[in-house]
């Protein structure tokens, strides 16, 4: 009898917490939308930051902006008794073969490291870009301010840094300014593969790029929806994987997509005021960013950002046409909506730093049955594992029972041809992993 309420109590505990913790309402609290201007102001200030400028001056171009970036990140350090490391990634692009390069240079991303307390070479990532561009992404001389593409993102990710770095998770946080992508998502390449070489486990990457701007070319005005782009399925999935989506599902269920649910939960739990727009593509129509990279080596990875763009103030020479502003200018940007995106990715990577690892080796069976079988490999960490299951036609997991501490589960009356199913693990204050699409199939239960 004893043990049976110590479980109850612990499930309890479990589903609660997971609804309910202050935490996360005190980090939503804590993002400054003055903070986010100030610095957006400080790298308007720069002139251009576009990749190929200069890197001597200490007032312009993306050399000053990329240390006064690693400044920032190391006075947040100390300020944390330097609980976050600081250095600079680099790489060299050259300008044989390649007409988007106008001269050999290093392409350096500035790189801060909070390390978790339980699982440290396990990351959640969130990223802005540092460079700028005007009209032409060669120009790297006359003025790219980069007000919203993409300082805002830029400054989202210092500020992520000062509200989090208040706090201790299990797993490892870096905030990342990347260099390069107007020219071909270089930063994101090189960054990419320096994780995977040191054998980064990746629990996602959240790449913002534009998050400050409200007012739309269409002319939509829209301070509370943002879009999360997501790819279906990982680039590098196998000829075997593919083949198996075919006969049991899986087109919309890659580890992209469950990071874009995973953040899509939270905001509904947590920031319930905001629209999050879940977009079933990698990046917008014909265009890229920098989460692509590490999708290319199967890491998980979405973008968020605005959700209704204005091009008069994208990639444009500052000028005045038939009465139109043209540019990217500081003055175009909503502070307060920079804000709420910040916020939307700190809680994010709060929520899933916060989690134990995601279940392995997860498995689903019952075919010609009325029930559905579930079973996985327990993970360090779990106090008791959620099952999610949805229609198929549904783009968020919209029904989930708590299982405990097991690791197989009999879901009876719910017939496995009609819904898609899922695997979380749930930590001791409700936190939970990332939900993982079964990957295998249960012949014998």
């Amino acid at each position: 009898m004893k043990k049976t309420l110590t479980t109850f109590a612990l499930f309890a505990t479990i589903l609660l917490t997971a609804q309910t913790d202050q935490k996360i309402y005190d980090i939503i609290n804590n993002v400054s939308a003055n903070r986010i201007k100030k610095d957006i102001k400080t790298l308007t200030e720069f002139g251009t930051r576009n990749t190929f400028s200069d890197t001597i001056s200490n007032t312009r171009g993306i050399g000053a902006a990329r240390r006064w970036i690693k400044s920032e990140f190391e006075t947040i350090s100390k300020d944390c008794n330097n609980c976050i490391n600081v250095f600079y990634q680099k790489d060299l692009v050259t300008k044989k073969g390649n007409n988007r390069v106008p001269h050999d240079a290093w392409i350096v991303n500035v790189v801060a490291v909070q390390k978790g307390t339980k699982y440290p070479n396990r990351y959640i990532i969130m990223s802005g870009d540092i460079d700028s561009r005007n009209s032409n992404g060669s120009d790297f001389t006359n003025d790219a301010p980069g007000a919203n593409d993409n300082a805002s993102g830029m400054a989202g990710t210092i500020e992520a840094a000062r509200v989090l770095s208040k706090y201790k998770f299990e797993n490892s946080i870096i905030y990342l300014g990347l260099s390069g992508e107007e020219q071909g998502l270089f930063g994101g390449a090189g960054m990419a593969k320096y994780a995977k070489d040191k054998g980064w486990d990746i629990i996602g990457v959240l790449n913002n790029d534009m998050i400050g701007n409200i007012t739309g070319v269409d002319g939509v005005i829209d301070n509370r929806a943002f879009r999360i782009f997501s790819e279906p399925v990982p680039a590098n999935e196998t000829e075997r994987q593919l083949r198996a989506r075919r006969f049991y599902g899986g087109e919309v269920d890659g580890v992209s997509r469950q990071l874009a649910r995973y953040t899509h939960k939270m905001v509904k739990t947590y920031m319930p005021e905001m629209n999050p727009m879940m977009i079933y593509r990698l990046d917008r129509f014909g265009r890229g960013g920098h989460h692509r990279p590490f999708n290319d080596l199967g890491f998980a990875g979405i973008r968020i950002m605005e959700a209704h763009e204005n091009y008069t103030q994208q990639h444009q020479n500052i000028r005045v046409e038939n009465g139109i502003k043209y540019g990217d200018t500081f003055e175009h940007i909503n502070f307060g909506y920079a804000k709420k995106l910040t916020a939307v990715n700190a809680i994010t990577m709060a929520g899933l730093a916060s989690a134990p690892p995601s279940p392995t080796n997860v498995g689903i069976g019952g075919i010609v049955e009325a029930s559905a079988k579930l079973q996985w490999d327990k993970v360090e960490g779990a106090k008791g594992y959620k099952i999610y299951w949805r229609d198929t036609t549904s783009p968020t997991w919209d029904h989930s029972r708590f299982v405990g501490d097991v690791s197989r589960f009999l879901l009876e009356g719910i017939v496995i041809d009609n819904f898609f199913f899922g695997v979380s693990a749930v930590g001791k204050d409700g936190h939970e992993s990332v939900v993982v699409f079964p990957s295998k199939i249960i012949r014998k239960w």
